[in-house]
């Protein structure tokens, strides 16, 4: 007896075992097995089509089709329970919510993989009323289209079209076609008989039917999704020639710095060295090491137009070198500033590990097979990211708080109570705007009755996940910021307290860091009006922000096609690859400006850089307003604000990474080339 009841309870648990690893989250069923059946939405589009309007998104059964007549029609429940699956919500994530995947249960009853096909039907409880028959119209007349999923596969289908300009006419017979390899489904197709169109009228029923035909096949599980990925369209052969174009622009640009690198710099340095007795009786210019100095030409430096042309005497403070007294003078709006570079590393970080995460996907599953999953990695890639928006805004703000109070008094006192203002600004400023921007798509959203909407209780979990774990986050990395060992240099200090550098051998700095090398004067100097147009920042930041655009607005193209045509994105490798021609780009493109700007000797270098990688955003705006008017056929007011809203949001995003970028590689070239020239 004993042993039975082992044995049964063993057979009891294999078999509870078994009825829970059949479903749809593991995708594995057995024969008989019910298979959820879901409907997502119908997109409309006001005059041309489903395509043209993604985000103007109704529920199913917004339209008057009739319920699946089985077991969970309505009429056959009892009204004290309601255990029926018609038109139930299922269980939605947060990133499935903002992605906006709101599935519903169909009420048809499908099982897995029967012996032989089956029909579903349903007729009109009563005859369309004029309001129905419009409605359905007015869904042929423009070509509305249905959503549905069945074990996370998408199928669509059209509603119905017109004969001519004034018949409309809906279709009522439908094949699903399933395809299975033993136990998991591979692929779905709807099937819509033309045979079966009717003519819409007020007063007249509708029978509905939907077939379900079960083939087997010896396609593999993890070749189901490749039929959604249009390949032949994102690996053309023009999407590889956008990369080599890109990387050939990289080469360009390295080149063009390396020529301000190695030819113009070595020759400001040589000049700055030169003294007026070198120049006026002792023999040829020397260097600290007895050496002649010469040009990159191998010319002596005696035999320089520049030298000659004054006489014989060089104004040893010229050009770049002239603004050594200010150029790591605080920028205006510190504070401000701070936090716009801590929000950029963040959205550095964060672009870098969701591209990485969505790179990864053969081994934890690829991203476009999982709804919501992009979504997850971003939320959690931000709020993990937090920590490195603090870190660095903190330590930013610790750096420049005492040049900007240089020769004040109370300047500590000052800095003292402003660093919260820096991180209280770090804090909100990006989920402020995407608050703003969101609140009012939310609100059309809502009123215009699409599911497109984010509901109260999925903002309520993200306020949470923010409250508690990103401000948390970015706070510890403030203080660790703040707290960190910032030191100006190892020399003598100067006019406020900040340390110049002591110059060694060849006027090479010789400070314990390099994180302000110079020392920053009392009173800052005026900026020169009569600079040549190419040192005028206005000038030079247009032309930054082309050059950006230019190595990104080929993969730009494939982005926008995959958010508003109804493209899964997939080559996330291209993505990494133009991710990192961008950085570069960016980076050579700001040091170029900067030069000229320090060269026309204006040493507000700071906002300078910011802009000039932050213009990229400008032109991705402009390139959005290009590909709604040209590539799309969008209308409405509804798809108008979805689309101009989101690439706002985009653009936003986009300006604060690069202006990020452009910012340290700038910080990066002046601190290098002040820290290699001989201060008196």
């Amino acid at each position: 007896m004993k042993h039975f009841s082992s044995g049964a309870g063993i057979s009891l648990l294999i078999a509870s075992i078994a009825s829970v690893t059949a479903d749809e989250y593991n995708h594995r069923y057995s024969q008989g097995d019910k298979v959820n059946f879901y409907v997502h939405k119908e997109d409309w589009d006001g005059k041309v089509g489903p395509y043209a309007n993604p985000q103007e998104a109704y529920p199913y059964y917004s339209l008057p089709f009739c319920a699946p007549d089985n077991e969970h029609h309505p009429s056959n429940q009892d009204s004290s329970t309601q255990t029926g699956l018609f038109n139930k919500l299922r269980s939605n994530s947060i990133g499935e919510y903002l992605g906006g995947h709101t599935l519903r249960n169909s009420g048809h009853d499908v099982q897995y993989a029967p012996k032989a096909a089956y029909t579903e039907s349903c007729t009109s409880s009563s005859p369309l009323t004029k309001e129905e028959a419009n409605t359905f119209i007015h869904a042929a007349k423009n070509q509305w289209l249905y959503q549905m999923y069945l074990d996370d596969l998408p199928v669509w289908g059209m509603v119905g079209e017109m004969k001519g300009e004034t018949i409309a006419r809906v279709y009522t017979q439908r094949a699903l076609v399933i395809q299975y390899n033993k136990d998991r489904i591979i692929e779905v197709d709807l099937v819509s008989d033309p045979e079966s169109l009717v003519e819409v009228k007020p007063g007249i029923k509708l029978n509905f039917q939907t077939k379900f035909i079960w083939e087997p096949t010896t396609k593999e599980f993890h070749s189901r999704f490749d039929k959604y990925l249009d390949k032949p369209f994102f690996k053309h052969h023009i999407h590889w020639f956008s990369l080599f174009n890109s990387f050939m622009m990289v080469l360009f640009l390295m080149g063009l710095v390396a020529l301000i690198l190695v030819r113009t710099l070595r020759k400001d340095y040589a000049r700055y060295a030169l003294t007026n007795t070198d120049i006026e009786g002792l023999g040829e210019p020397l260097d600290n090491n007895g050496e002649p100095l010469v040009d990159e030409n191998g010319k002596p430096l005696d035999s320089d137009p520049l030298i000659k042309s004054q006489g014989g005497h060089l104004n040893e403070d010229s050009g770049w070198k002239q603004v050594h007294g200010d150029v790591f003078r605080a920028p205006t709006y510190l504070t401000i500033f701070s936090a716009i570079l801590g929000t950029g590393w963040q959205l550095i970080v964060l672009t870098l590990g969701v591209i990485l995460f969505a790179v990864a996907g053969p081994i934890h599953g690829e991203i476009h097979e999982d709804r919501g999953k992009m979504q997850h990695a971003v939320i959690y890639c931000y709020c993990i990211s937090s920590i490195v928006s603090g870190y660095v805004s903190g330590s930013y703000f610790k750096l420049y708080s005492a040049t900007k109070s240089a020769g004040r008094s109370g300047a500590a006192k000052e800095s003292n109570s402003k660093w919260q203002a820096a991180m209280f600004l770090t804090v909100i400023l990006f989920p402020t705007l995407v608050v703003g921007i969101l609140s009012i798509l939310n609100g059309i959203a809502l009123t215009c009755g699409t599911v497109n909407y984010i509901p109260f209780l999925v903002i309520l979990k993200v306020f949470f996940l923010w409250t508690f774990i990103s401000v948390p986050l970015c706070i510890v990395g403030t203080l660790a910021g703040r707290h960190a060992k910032v030191r100006h240099g190892g020399g003598k200090s100067g006019p406020g307290g900040v340390a110049g550098c002591k110059s060694g051998p060849g006027g090479a700095a010789n400070c314990f860091t390099t994180e302000i090398p110079c020392r920053v004067n009392a009173i800052a100097r005026p900026i020169p009006d009569d600079a040549p147009w190419y040192g005028k920042p206005v000038n030079l930041i247009p032309f930054a922000g082309l050059l950006s655009f230019g190595s990104i607005f080929i993969e730009l193209y494939y982005v926008l096609t995959s958010l508003w045509n109804y493209k899964i994105y997939h080559v996330y490798g291209f993505l990494l690859g133009v991710y990192c021609i961008l950085a570069i780009v960016v980076s050579m493109a700001t040091i170029i400006v900067v030069y000229f700007c320090l060269n026309a000797e204006n040493y507000l270098w700071q906002w300078t850089a910011l802009f000039s990688g932050g213009s990229t955003a400008a032109y991705v705006f402009l390139y959005g307003i290009y590909y709604f008017l040209m590539k799309t056929a969008m209308t409405g007011f509804l798809q108008t604000m979805f689309y101009f809203g989101y690439m706002s949001l985009i653009s936003l995003t986009l300006g604060m990474l690069c202006g990020t970028i452009g910012h340290f590689s700038a910080s990066r070239f002046v601190r290098t080339i002040f820290q290699n020239v001989k201060l008196d």
